[in-house]
């Protein structure tokens, strides 16, 4: 601080007018100048004052605007009229002091809230501001520059610190930026050549959607140019059923031939033979289909075996005196009916040879849940459905 032991002459305190720069102590101009007017604004007025542009250093103008406070010149009174207006809030402050402890309650205040600029100016310039209220003034704003320029080392030193850590961070955040494009330009071309494949994919979606319909097209025009193709895959189908029935109808003539064999073997091992051996041999057959069966009026439902002997099941169901009823298991008649069928019998005889899979479990279910009885019969012959009806006899 400039001039600090310098005399101050004595004064005292107007009653009601606040003081002029030039009319305080020599010892407050230093930190007044210092503190309360930043050096760009120190050296503009300066500039403005003398009417060119100042070359001296920072402390030469300080210096030289110290030494121009003392005494009323234009200097002077551009720096009262800048420390008027750049305060004029905190001056308005301080006005409402009345008296000296008023006024230094104020400043105290502005040192503890750390803005001692405004409140310097206007404690010093106040009415009510006594000498040994300036002379303090002046040493706590002194303390507080020792304080302040600690500060200062303290945050320059913490400055170097953080610039260092700033460049290192910096230097990381280059390493991160290189990895993170080498990253963006791997996802970029791996997206590239996704991007690929799924136009590739997409032309071959389109390539077999074209080949589909135009195979659709050509399947359409091949059956407009056959006639009646409907009616040919039902006549088709038809002699295949036609078909397997023949060929189910010839195994039955050849079980028939065999069961006519033995019935004949049977009779020559019996008695000896004469001129009306076949006629007898028919007697046999018949002996065998009439063999004495107890269902009369009994209702027996066959379900399944061969169509071609449906007619032989008939006779031989009806001569033991029941009544007959047939369902061919879902081969042609409705499944539908097999229910309505299954009630409706006392007996029932399910030829499993010649039947479908789902109308075998129905009867066997059905018979089951109502306790009916069910013979089941492998073989599709006369001789056994024969052995079916004994086992159904009472």
């Amino acid at each position: 601080m400039c001039d600090k032991h310098a005399a101050t002459p004595p004064q005292e305190a107007q009653a009601s007018r606040r003081r002029r720069i030039w009319e305080l102590g020599h010892t407050c101009h230093c930190p007044l100048v210092g503190v309360s007017l930043p050096i760009g604004t120190l050296r503009k007025l300066v500039g403005k004052v003398t009417g060119g542009k100042v070359i001296a250093d920072d402390y030469e103008i300080h210096v030289g605007a110290v030494s121009e406070c003392g005494t009323r010149n234009r200097l002077s009174e551009s720096l009262q009229k800048e420390l008027e207006r750049r305060y004029a809030v905190v001056i308005g402050r301080f006005r409402a002091a009345r008296t000296t402890d008023g006024v230094a309650e104020l400043w105290q205040a502005a040192v503890a809230g750390g803005d001692v600029a405004g409140a310097f100016w206007a404690g010093l310039t106040h009415p009510r501001c006594a000498p040994e209220l300036e002379e303090r003034m002046c040493r706590d704003l002194h303390m507080i520059q020792h304080q302040a320029g600690a500060c200062v080392r303290a945050d320059i030193t913490r400055f170097n610190a953080v610039v260092e850590e700033n460049g290192q961070l910096a230097r990381e955040l280059a390493k991160v930026q290189h990895r993170s494009a080498a990253v963006q330009l791997e996802r970029t071309a791996e997206q590239e050549r996704h991007a690929g494949m799924l136009m590739q994919l997409r032309a071959q979606l389109v390539n077999r959607d074209s080949t589909i319909d135009a195979l659709r097209l050509e399947l359409e025009g091949l059956r407009e140019a056959i006639p009646d193709l409907p009616s040919r895959e039902r006549l088709t189908q038809r002699l295949a059923q036609s078909d397997e029935r023949e060929r189910l109808l010839r195994e039955q003539v050849a079980e028939l031939r065999r069961e006519l064999a033995q019935a004949q073997a049977q009779a020559q091992a019996q008695s000896p033979v004469r001129d009306d051996e076949p006629m007898q041999a028919a007697k046999v057959v018949e002996h065998v289909v009439r063999m004495p069966i107890r269902l009369a009026e009994r209702s027996i439902l066959c379900v399944g075996g061969r169509s071609g002997n449906v007619a032989s099941y008939r006779t031989l169901i009806e001569r033991a005196g029941a009544q007959f009823a047939h369902h061919d298991g879902g081969l042609e008649d409705n499944a539908g009916k097999l229910e309505a069928s299954l009630a409706a019998a006392d007996l029932v005889i399910c030829q499993t040879g010649c039947i479908s899979h789902s109308a075998y479990w129905r009867v066997k279910d059905f018979c089951k849940r109502t306790g009916k009885q069910c013979v089941f019969i492998e073989n599709p012959s006369i001789s056994s459905l024969q052995r079916g009806l004994e086992e159904l006899t009472p």
